[in-house]
């Protein structure tokens, strides 16, 4: 298996969106510390026997004309000396780089990118940008074409420009181009600091400091320097049922499946790890905050639009304590993300930046791709056929977890691992899949 690079072009927008360069701010969630890293995605796109024509200029010409509208992709990000937060310089005739490829075999050799690949051949299929390169492009694309006739298109989109939900827009409103559509279904909102900027003057008045901790010589992406492995995990919907009947019969509690499955993994990972009874580890994810916040964001608001939650626990307490009273602790956590507490977290950021504001040192980042909207991308050959992650650093966690979306009946669930746990891991989650008497004993 090799991919050989044939094309590399920069794509410019069909039509100049601007005359004259500018900077364009961002908002006090974009330059969270924590988000200052590049996501590295794939999709994969089977064959399909109606579509002959090339995914490289499909993609291309699409790219071009979403530009248009999404022209801040094509700037560069660039630290500003007065605070060292990001902001984007737009200059006239900037375009996002896209790269072609070819991959030597089909994708049924490599199992449409299954869960046991060679990590490498992975790599290939994405741009891979210098982590430390100033200035930082927001988007880098690659389109690597199987002999099949099918292709993987890989992303590497800096954090600081959008979230998920906002890169998903993006590569839709492209999709809808390249299917034939004169514009795109929802116009873009930039507006990133008036949105979401902070109070004058800033008042913190949600306890932050009970959730973030300040430490500028703290980085939480440098990890432990172990080996960080991939684990792969199908997860049967009919178990997380029985999971989740079998904390109801205990508690009353009704929990979602991202509650009960989260809660499992990270007592799996807490006690694999052999974490210190007494030493604080920490669950966190990030919310949806665009209906949260008074007055709701606009529906083109593609910038961060989520924010940080954190669940403090002892590792004890993960590792003794029952399962439904942790499932209860990431419940009542969602509880806390109210219209104040997204602004005392922007207020607090714009306090506070400069002192390294984290969320700890034994962090467990779960992120949910199942509802990203990622099946709706169809350039043509239908929706993705897998949504593959490379990255592994998210939320200040070098080991985060992902939920993704599997075959009917069943999530796909990404967790990295350092190697000299996985054993023991995959051991605690042997119970997941046991009989009824095995799971009651486990939770």
């Amino acid at each position: 298996m090799e991919v050989h690079v044939q094309d590399a072009a920069v794509i410019r927008p069909l039509k100049s969106p601007f005359d004259h360069d500018h900077i364009l701010s961002l908002s006090h969630i974009d330059t969270d510390r924590n988000l200052l890293v590049t996501l590295r995605y794939l999709r994969v796109y089977s064959t399909t026997p109606y579509h002959q024509k090339d995914p490289f200029h499909v993609i291309a010409a699409a790219l071009s004309a979403a530009l248009v509208r999404y022209y801040p992709f094509a700037g560069t990000l660039i630290r500003r000396q007065s605070d060292d937060r990001l902001e984007l310089h737009c200059h006239v005739g900037d375009g996002v780089p896209l790269t072609g490829a070819v991959a030597t075999c089909p994708l049924s050799a490599v199992d449409y990118l299954g869960t046991e690949l060679d990590e490498h051949f992975l790599d290939l299929l994405a741009p891979d940008p210098d982590p430390i390169s100033d200035p930082i492009r927001p988007i880098k694309l690659q389109v690597t074409r199987f002999s099949c006739g099918g292709f993987v298109l890989g992303a590497a989109v800096h954090h600081a420009i959008c979230d998920g939900i906002g890169a998903t827009s993006f590569f839709n409103a492209m999709a809808e181009i390249a299917r034939g559509s004169e514009r795109v279904t929802i116009d873009p909102v930039w507006d990133r600091s008036d949105l979401l900027g902070p109070r004058n003057p800033p008042r913190v008045e949600f306890p932050i400091h009970e959730l973030l901790s300040l430490d500028s010589d703290f980085d939480p992406y440098d990890g432990s320097g172990k080996r960080v492995m991939k684990e792969y995990l199908n997860v049967k919907e009919e178990w997380l049922d029985q999971l989740k009947g079998l904390i109801y019969e205990q508690s009353g509690l009704k929990c979602t499946t991202f509650e009960a499955l989260g809660a499992f993994i990270w007592r799996a990972r807490t006690k694999a790890g052999k974490v210190a009874p007494n030493e604080k580890v920490t669950f966190t994810y990030s919310i949806n905050i665009r209906k949260t916040v008074n007055p709701p964001l606009p529906t083109g608001y593609w910038g961060n639009g989520c924010v940080p939650m954190y669940v403090h626990l002892t590792a004890a307490q993960v590792v003794e304590q029952p399962l439904w009273k942790t499932a209860d602790s990431i419940k009542k956590s969602k509880h806390k993300v109210t219209n104040e507490y997204v602004h005392s977290f922007i207020d607090f950021q714009e306090l506070h930046y400069k002192e390294g504001i984290n969320g700890g040192r034994r962090i467990s980042g779960f992120t949910d791709w199942r509802h990203l909207g990622h099946s709706t991308v169809d350039f043509g050959w239908g929706g993705p056929s897998a949504v593959v992650p490379l990255s592994r650093h998210l939320l200040g966690s070098v080991e985060p977890c992902f939920f993704l979306p599997g075959r009917e009946g069943m999530i796909i669930v990404l967790v990295h691992l350092e190697e000299d746990v996985i054993l023991a891991f995959r051991q605690e989650m042997d119970y997941l899949r046991n009989h009824e008497n095995e799971l009651i004993s486990a939770i």
